[in-house]
């Protein structure tokens, strides 16, 4: 048994929004679109690309996640198509990859990560009693069961399921290699096939019965595992080239609000929607990463997402990214149709990819497009 996933979403707010909307990726909202929506794609802390890149996951998890892809087929012979995208899938609605946990060298999570006890007071939103299992040797109680580790398993199922993939003597839901090789046993079940779509669904159903959970858990999983493929720069040349290589070459530098100009990473200044403040980081927000790279090419853009919009042949949401080639910028607004509302721009690569600089607290990095809400068409300037 497995408790529901839950996803924490912040709201930033509507007058910082607004004081602040001059500033690096954003544009002003118009007030014939509904505030909600707008905060609900805008907000820095929330939904919009909070991953869908290796970049927002601690690499120590990472690590775990390849690992116990590699290491199921000695527990699960019959399994096919496990991959580590699959796992961060699962451990980015659970726990958000342990983020805020320090994780040692040999994978032990520490503070331990609890869920909700379950003794049907409806907290948390359990309405059953789940008597204990464990006498609280994995979730810290007697008094019922509660979800443990970074994929959040119930004592009893980590009992028929708990591996020991670091060698340690210990099969510890606590620990990252032992909980995300557990994990790939239990959803790789009798040897299923998690190559094929019905079969990775069924599996994320068996671990939460929510078509909700599947349909979060498989929108993260794309994300990610578009994001882990390289980009096919074969037949990309001249300016297009030199863009994309500039904005690669940034790769894993910090998000900074108002951060970076033609000249490269700067320090960005205060603050955000939901008050992070750029002034002591050093590097990108989304319109000065493009600023810097299309520079490279000898082409000077507006600094605004918005404004950047104007500076070239505008393509159509219309067409989808088959009307976008690499080199060309990619935009997403509140109401797309509007231009004013633009919000974010990134740098297409193709194959559905563009280099992103996303939100404070991620740095720059591959991510799909499909990662932002609001797809605004794209402009190319090449």
């Amino acid at each position: 048994m497995k408790r529901p996933g839950r996803r924490v979403r912040r709201w930033g707010c509507v007058i910082a929004l607004l004081m602040f909307a001059a500033v690096c990726c954003a544009a002003p909202i118009s007030g014939a679109i509904g505030a909600v929506a707008a905060l609900q794609a805008a907000a820095d802390g929330g939904g919009i690309a909070a991953g869908g890149s290796a970049a927002d996951i601690p690499a120590r998890m990472l690590t775990a996640y390849k690992k116990a892809a590699q290491q199921v087929g000695e527990y699960a012979p019959k399994c096919r198509g496990m991959a580590w995208p699959v796992l961060a899938g699962i451990a980015k609605i659970e726990s958000n990859h342990a983020v805020g946990r320090d994780i040692s060298a040999g994978g032990d999570i520490r503070p331990k990560i609890y869920g909700v006890l379950l003794n049907g007071s409806g907290a948390g939103g359990n309405t059953s009693a789940v008597a204990d299992t464990d006498n609280g040797r994995w979730d810290g109680t007697a008094d019922g069961e509660r979800a443990v580790g970074p994929f959040q398993f119930l004592p009893s199922t980590w009992e028929g399921i708990g591996k020991d993939a670091n060698g340690d003597g210990s099969a510890d839901p606590h620990n990252a290699d032992d909980a995300a090789l557990g994990a790939a046993v239990y959803l790789c079940g009798n040897g299923r096939n998690l190559a094929q779509r019905p079969a990775l669904k069924a599996a994320i159903w068996q671990y939460n019965h929510s078509d909700t959970y599947v349909a979060d858990v498989l929108g993260w999983i794309d994300q990610y595992a578009a994001a882990a493929q390289a980009p096919d720069l074969g037949r990309t040349t001249g300016k297009a080239r030199d863009v994309i290589d500039a904005a690669l070459s940034q790769r894993g530098v910090p998000y900074s609000w108002g951060g970076g100009n033609a000249a490269g990473a700067s320090y960005g200044i205060c603050c955000s929607p939901s008050g992070k403040s750029g002034t002591a980081i050093r590097g990108f927000d989304c319109s000065g990463l493009t600023t810097y790279a299309f520079a490279r090419a000898g082409i000077r853009l507006p600094r605004t997402a918005a404004a950047q919009a104007g500076a070239g042949r505008r393509i159509p949401a219309s067409v989808g990214t088959g009307g976008l080639t690499a080199g060309d910028l990619v935009f997403f607004a509140y109401a797309p149709g509007f231009d004013s509302t633009i919000y974010h721009v990134g740098i297409y690569v193709g194959g559905g990819q563009m280099i992103n600089a996303a939100r404070p607290g991620t740095v720059v990095r591959l991510d799909a497009v499909s990662a932002m809400p609001g797809f605004a068409g794209g402009a190319r300037l090449l």
